[in-house]
């Protein structure tokens, strides 16, 4: 049998393959006892999280460390993780490293070793640009690379933040990015109460509390998995406090026929049809078969009768197929560079050129939703990303294209929050997922 350890490596291995690390996680660890899993867990998400930084540590001991295999440079990942992070002693890391090589022992073995040898001095140089970034004593790329560095972002992403949000907010940002976001629930209305939830949540000793601004939603303490809440099946669903805020914009009310035109994997369709009392109609539309399914078995579970789960392409259908709808949600696919506490495998995964292509793609489907909104009906664009180019800038293109639309400036959000009529969240301001949202009704 494989050891956690084993595991991480072929897991982060897969992950640099276009795996995702909770695919890979769910996979290998489906054997493991929940203290073995969570150790798996903590040296897959830690190395994925701080990987800019150890990779840039391992450099001062490897020539040429992209000519490694790459199991052996994730393996030097993971024996890094442990020694800076970890409370695992010095020897046995580098001994467990050293045991899962074939041909590279020595080389495993001394790389780790200097490391060990060189750690404090490593730690202090890293201390050193953290003063010099709180002291302002940097600028221009020597204050990009130190910030890079110390907050493991990649330079183009460092480069684009400090220079829109400014150094302070950019570095709070970067290292909210790297805490662990706690699991945050949303409870089914249509089921149970949030108290009711917490009670059971109490009487099982798992800490929780509600939400600072979602009525809905529940902040579970510590790191307990979704799966370890079986109880609670068809009660509640995860989702991040920001995306539980944001179909509230579109005031919506019971018996409405509401439209989710990229719905996987259905957090938000879910919501609609609990606001519209499950009374109305919620067509839920996937493009993707794989993630269709999936929606399928989160309705399923949660018991709605209102969601409708189609597989198909917004932008390929035919709006006289079906009657107008009171709303439709576009929630579009992004960069997911709000979300990347949660998913730290983006950081690796994003280059700046992407954020042009997404864009592209977004306004694609927002113009064919917009021809299923019946007149005096409302539209709302969300996406969780940070960056405008897939936010304002993608609204403004298609207002120039839809002058029958115009932007909401006051749109329902609990606890407000709105500016310009537009919703977005920070993970280092609010503690919750980075979000964009800005509801468009249609003259009617």
């Amino acid at each position: 049998m494989s050891t956690v350890r084993e595991l991480a490596v072929k897991a982060l291995t897969r992950i640099g393959r276009d795996a995702r690390p909770k695919e890979e996680i769910e996979s290998l660890g489906a054997g493991l006892d929940a203290r073995d899993r969570a150790f798996l867990v903590e040296l897959v998400y830690g190395s994925l999280r701080h990987r800019i930084t150890l990779e840039w540590m391992l450099a001062r001991f490897l020539d040429h460390p992209g000519d490694l295999p790459e199991e052996t440079r994730m393996n030097l990942l993971v024996g890094m993780y442990q020694l800076i992070h970890l409370r695992v002693p010095d020897r046995a890391a580098v001994n467990e490293a050293v045991e899962m090589e074939d041909g590279l022992k020595g080389l495993v073995n001394a790389v780790l070793r200097n490391a060990i040898r060189q750690k404090d001095t490593i730690l202090a140089e890293i201390a050193n640009m953290e003063r010099g970034l709180a002291a302002g004593r940097t600028s221009g790329e020597e204050q990009f690379m130190a910030a890079s560095i110390t907050t493991s972002h990649p330079l183009w992403l460092v480069r684009r933040w400090i220079s829109r949000l400014g150094l302070d907010d950019a570095l709070a940002l970067m290292r909210a990015n790297n805490e662990i976001p706690p699991l945050a629930l949303r409870v089914n209305t249509l089921k149970a109460s949030r108290d009711e939830v917490l009670e059971s949540l109490s009487s099982m000793d798992i800490d929780a509390k509600p939400s600072k601004r979602s009525p809905y939603g529940i902040i579970l303490g510590g790191t307990l998995p979704f799966s370890e809440l079986k109880s609670l099946t068809g009660l509640v669903m995860a989702q991040d406090e920001a995306a539980q805020l944001v179909c509230s914009m579109l005031g919506l009310s019971k018996g409405e026929r509401v439209l989710d035109a990229c719905a996987a994997p259905g957090g938000k369709a879910a919501h609609m049809a609990e606001l519209t009392g499950d009374s109305g109609e919620v067509l839920a539309v996937e493009m993707d078969s794989r993630r269709a399914d999936t929606l399928r078995e989160n309705i399923s579970r949660m018991g709605y009768k209102s969601v409708k789960v189609m597989n198909a392409d917004i932008t390929a259908m035919d709006k006289a197929g079906h009657e107008p709808f009171d709303a439709v949600l576009v929630d579009a696919p992004c960069s997911s560079l709000g979300v990347v506490r949660r998913n730290p495998d983006i950081k690796g995964r994003r280059q700046e050129s992407d954020l042009a292509l997404h864009a592209a793609r977004q306004l694609s489907i927002l113009s064919a939703s917009a021809q299923f909104v019946r007149p005096g009906g409302r539209l709302l664009y969300c996406t969780c990303s940070t960056e405008p180019e897939e936010g304002e800038q993608v609204v403004e293109k298609f207002l120039r294209r839809r002058s029958d639309f115009y932007i909401i400036d006051d749109a329902p959000v609990p606890g407000g929050g709105l500016s310009g009529g537009v919703f977005r969240s920070w993970p280092h301001q609010d503690g919750m997922d980075g979000f964009f949202a800005i509801r468009m009704d249609r003259r009617k």
